[in-house]
């Protein structure tokens, strides 16, 4: 049902007080499929309630917090009663930067995985986005003090960490990049000095989110320590003092940002700031990318759940807002338009489950796995976001004038999707990441198999031309990271996504196809012929399949798998 609404005059589709988590009718077969049965069954009260809730009044509290962000009064940071309700959801009822760390999180006595974390997460930031920053944050930090920091420092601020009590809540952050130091993280200059049981931490940190946070992990460099990563470790920055007394460290200003304009960005400068030393001085940089590859994780499922709330919003403006005589979704131009907002915000999600289903084995010890996860992570990121930023925008178009206008959720969208492809690593950081992760880690010998044996389940007309697309794609990526061909890097990874995504999206077909819909193995062969099969750009597609697919898959209902494989068939 949805909500009358000023902003909506006449003939304009008003989507307001719309359940994302029911209008997006893939979800919950997805869920299902990915989730241990029992657990999916206690969660997905908690889904359908988490997406009433997004499409209403998270989405109100939304708008109104993008457009009072937060002022520095001194040292104090003044937030906007919109954003603190907006944390109240997300910290408290929901318990998402908790639930992976502690039992009891909405009635389930054990931690969560991963999946949950992330499919919940999922819904929440098509509403808002800004909060899920300190979110990602407070779940990454606690997982790196937790494998890295010493047991008597954890004990002490796990219980704040983890708490669903606003009051009793100590947030996380991480601070890394100075002026000099951005992407080339070695020029780092803040100086650590070694004072009996802790350390005094010196320099000015440019970039910080979540600025007021209770905790930081920081990189700094020890006196005497050398040049370059090698040098830096890493320390845990408290806010507040053991005494109750203010850190030595000021907030200088905050950020006025193109996006998540509602949460608190800053500057901040040391001055002989106290501060924990975590894990091996030696392994700073090292210890730290935990939480990056954590947060960059991160960074592809908002991306993955930005896309899928501006298809969401395409697809109800289209079915309903008449041109022409018709409704927009008839026409044929847009129809094409809409599969192309279709296949990445899928691709995305597929990915996202694979990679959070891949991390809980990798916790568990799975070496395997762990190398999945390893080069999986930069690519999700790279690719999702990216995506993400061109579906956000040609999402907005279908509104046309009026999705420019703030009082709708297209704007914001737009406006945050760019940051994913610019905090923790800029596309061209996470790409040569890719490579590297290949060229070190061998993570392609570990991802072909799992992926082979995934193509080898869905139908033979399909399995053919995904399997030789991922060893096409595989062969690239290998050779432009052996010979470091740093020129080629966003290409290679942009193939090798797309050619994961496709094996993924056609498993999920085949094993959903069991359960009477097979839409995903159509979804897996658009992926194949849109970004990994050779096409002449100034030819005319002939076989018509596109409009056969916008057919079968712009309604979002099952589709059986005898009918699937026939569409298939013609196409071959």
């Amino acid at each position: 049902m949805t909500l009358p609404s000023a902003r909506a005059p006449e003939g304009v589709p008003e989507s307001r007080g719309l359940n994302l988590f029911e209008a997006d009718p893939s979800y919950r077969g997805l869920l299902e499929l990915h989730l241990e049965p029992k657990l999916c069954a206690h969660l997905l009260p908690h889904f359908a309630q988490l997406g009433a809730m997004a499409g209403g009044d998270l989405d109100e509290l939304a708008l109104e917090a993008d457009k009072n962000p937060p002022v520095l009064n001194g040292q104090r940071i003044e937030k906007s009663q919109a954003y603190k309700k907006l944390e109240e959801v997300a910290f408290a009822k929901y318990g998402l930067a908790a639930m992976s760390h502690r039992g009891g999180v909405l009635g389930w006595p054990e931690p969560l995985p991963p999946a949950v974390k992330y499919a919940l997460t999922y819904v929440y930031v098509q509403a808002e986005f800004g909060v899920c920053c300190p979110l990602s944050m407070t779940d990454a930090l606690t997982r790196t003090i937790r494998k890295y920091a010493d047991p008597a420092l954890v004990a002490r601020y796990l219980p704040g960490l983890t708490s669903q009590d606003l009051d009793a809540l100590t947030q996380g952050a991480m601070f890394i990049t100075e002026q000099q130091a951005g992407s080339d993280v070695g020029l780092v200059q803040t100086l650590a000095t070694r004072e009996k049981d802790h350390w005094l931490l010196s320099g000015d940190k440019w970039f910080c989110s979540n600025v007021d946070a209770g905790l930081a992990l920081v990189l700094a460099r020890p006196e005497g320590a050398p040049g370059g990563t090698a040098g830096l470790s890493l320390f845990l920055l408290p806010r507040t003092l053991p005494d109750g007394s203010p850190n030595r460290y000021r907030i200088v200003r905050l950020k006025d940002k193109l996006g998540t304009r509602d949460m608190p960005s800053g500057e901040i400068k040391l001055e002989g700031a106290l501060a924990w030393l975590v894990g091996d001085p030696q392994q700073g940089f090292k210890q730290m990318t935990d939480m990056i590859n954590m947060s960059r994780l991160s960074n592809g499922m908002r991306a993955a759940g930005m896309m899928r709330r501006a298809l969401t919003e395409a697809l109800f403006v289209a079915r309903r807002r008449m041109a022409f005589g018709k409704p927009l979704i008839e026409l044929p131009l847009m129809r094409r338009q809409l599969l192309k907002l279709m296949l990445p915000a899928e691709a995305a999600r597929s990915v996202l489950f694979f990679i959070s289903k891949d991390l809980e084995k990798a916790d568990a010890g799975d070496e395997l796995a762990r190398r999945r996860v390893r080069l999986l992570t930069p690519l999700i990121k790279f690719r999702a976001c990216r995506d993400a930023r061109r579906v956000t925008a040609d999402a907005m178009e279908v509104r046309g004038g009026a999705g420019y206008i703030e009082e709708w959720s297209d704007p914001r969208l737009v406006r945050d999707a760019h940051l994913g492809s610019i905090w923790e690593g800029t596309s061209n950081i996470v790409a040569l990441d890719v490579l590297r992760a290949i060229r070190r880690e061998k993570c392609l010998e570990a991802l072909l198999p799992e992926l082979d044996e995934r193509i080898a389940r869905a139908p033979r007309l399909l399995a053919g031309r995904l399997a030789a697309s991922l060893d096409k794609a595989a062969e690239f990526a290998h050779e432009t990271a052996s010979t470091q061909s740093e020129a080629h890097a966003r290409q290679a990874a942009t193939g090798l996504y797309y050619a994961c995504a496709a094996a993924l999206l056609a498993d999920e077909g085949t094993r959903l196809g069991e359960r009477g819909d097979a839409r995903r193995q159509l979804l897996a062969f658009l992926a194949y012929v849109h970004r990994l099969a050779p096409r002449d750009p100034l030819r005319r597609v002939t076989t018509g399949f596109e409009a056969e697919f916008a057919q079968a898959l712009l309604p979002e209902t099952p589709i059986a798998p005898d009918a699937a494989e026939r569409i298939l068939t013609r196409l071959a």
